[in-house]
């Protein structure tokens, strides 16, 4: 039942996540369209090879296979970072609201205390990912009322939460690695370790929600420092003092 209610759930964020950053990027049409198809084909790819088994402990050898579809999607989407500049500015320009809002799904962290409940998943990760996920989603909410109404929000607190939200999401990567069955540089050896994070509907985690959530707080992060001013401005289309030409 655990399963079919986090399948449930997770569908609902994976579309709702990628469908407000798409959505709300200022770019044209066919990119948009682009966008989602790619987003949908990863996804497929992700739950077909869950369901085939495809990542279950030893098939990638001594290094966890949800961890190396994390690495291909979060170094992908850096690279296109840096190489991009459409793909950049358009992050940039999505409302900080939206940026900080969509955290806010991370309450869903509960659902790692649930399975370490039913001996499904162990600590360190369990605890460590459930209860940062969840600090940092409700956190989320006043953040992301206050910045939709007054738009704006003070510099300082934000900073605090974004290195929170993206220190939860690296420390949860790096434990679910050295808990995960079946490799050589395992140090926690609680059971039953991590293997249900390469199952359905769980693998979607590691694999897309993490690396996107990592995306927005490098983007939370970069509008930051460009606002020379105690307070972050929200409305996008003001990025290091220079306007972001909107796309038709």
């Amino acid at each position: 039942m655990l399963d079919v209610v986090g399948a449930l759930l997770l569908g609902v964020i994976c579309t709702a996540d990628v469908s407000i950053l798409i959505g709300l990027a200022p770019v044209r049409s066919a990119a948009r369209f682009a966008a989602f198809v790619i987003a949908a084909a990863w996804i497929s790819i992700i739950f077909a090879t869950a369901a085939m088994g495809g990542f279950a402990p030893g098939v990638t050898g001594p290094f966890p296979a949800p961890v190396i579809a994390f690495l291909a999607l979060m170094i992908g989407g850096l690279v296109a970072w840096v190489v991009w500049p459409e793909f950049r500015s358009a992050l940039l320009s999505i409302p900080l609201s939206a940026l900080v809002g969509i955290n806010v799904f991370r309450i869903g962290g509960v659902f790692f205390l649930m399975l370490h409940d039913r001996g499904r998943l162990a600590i360190p990760f369990a605890t460590s990912a459930g209860w940062g996920d969840m600090i940092t989603g409700f956190a989320a909410i006043p953040l992301a009322v206050l910045a939709a109404w007054r738009g704006k929000l003070p510099r300082r607190l934000l900073r605090v939460w974004n290195a929170f939200g993206a220190l939860d999401l690296i420390v949860a990567i790096v434990l679910g690695a050295l808990s995960a069955p079946g490799t050589p540089f395992r140090i926690f050896f609680n059971s039953p370790g991590t293997e249900v994070m390469g199952t359905l509907p769980w693998v979607g985690v590691p694999t897309l929600l993490v690396p996107l959530y990592l995306m927005t707080h490098l983007t939370i992060a970069v509008r930051l420092r460009s606002v020379g001013t105690r307070q972050a401005i929200t409305t996008p289309g003001q990025i290091d003092n220079r306007p972001i030409r909107q796309a038709a």
